[in-house]
């Protein structure tokens, strides 16, 4: 009898982040980027496409009250992913550990990095007009594949070595902080406006 099965799963949570004035937050992107000094002086120093806060605004969710409500649900979301995780949590918590800003103009791109020191991270989406990149997941064993063929273009979306995802406004997206991702070249004439985060245990 043939048995084939999946091992080492990478799972990824998508939901709708909750009751969110979607209006709201992007006028409180747009109006935080304008007043961050020390941000744009990072991103012209660093050479990063449009804008984030990741440099320079530590304390959002105490400066802004749409901010607070984020981390309320977020709070709420990565208790439902640890759970699925099946994470041992010793009594400790999952808490977060920073959330910032980004503003991706057309032709920005955030190149493949992963999230050092955090256990959950993820994104959720704050304008995504159309032509907005999707976010790019790397298969973690990329790097061990050696000698093995390609796959087929319509394989199954568990073998693929990248997966797309393309989030609506609204939604959240969250996976384990050692997975590899990126975004790709915004090809809209409009800004790409999401907020990203950690989650650290302590």
């Amino acid at each position: 009898m043939t048995n084939i099965r999946s091992l080492f799963a990478t799972r990824l949570y998508q939901a709708k982040l909750g009751p969110i004035d979607a209006d709201e937050l992007e006028t409180s992107c747009y109006s935080i980027a304008e007043d961050d000094e020390a941000g744009q002086d990072w991103c012209e120093a660093n050479d990063f496409p449009g804008y984030t806060s990741y440099a320079s605004l530590t304390d959002l969710p105490w400066r802004f009250p749409i901010f607070a409500d984020i981390v309320t649900a977020l709070d709420q979301h990565v208790a439902a992913f640890a759970a699925d995780l099946e994470f041992e949590l010793d009594d400790r918590k999952l808490v977060l550990e920073d959330i910032w800003i980004n503003i991706l103009p057309e032709g920005g791109i955030h190149t493949s990095h992963i999230h050092p020191h955090s256990v959950i991270s993820g994104t959720t989406y704050v304008k995504m007009p159309e032509g907005a990149s999707a976010l790019k997941l790397e298969d973690p064993r990329s790097q061990m594949m050696m000698a093995a063929p390609s796959r087929k273009k319509d394989c199954r979306e568990e073998l693929k070595q990248f997966v797309y995802v393309r989030p609506a406004v609204g939604d959240v997206l969250l996976w384990e902080s050692w997975l590899r991702h990126e975004v790709p070249m915004n090809m809209s004439e409009d800004d790409r406006i999401s907020v990203s985060f950690n989650y650290k245990w302590e």
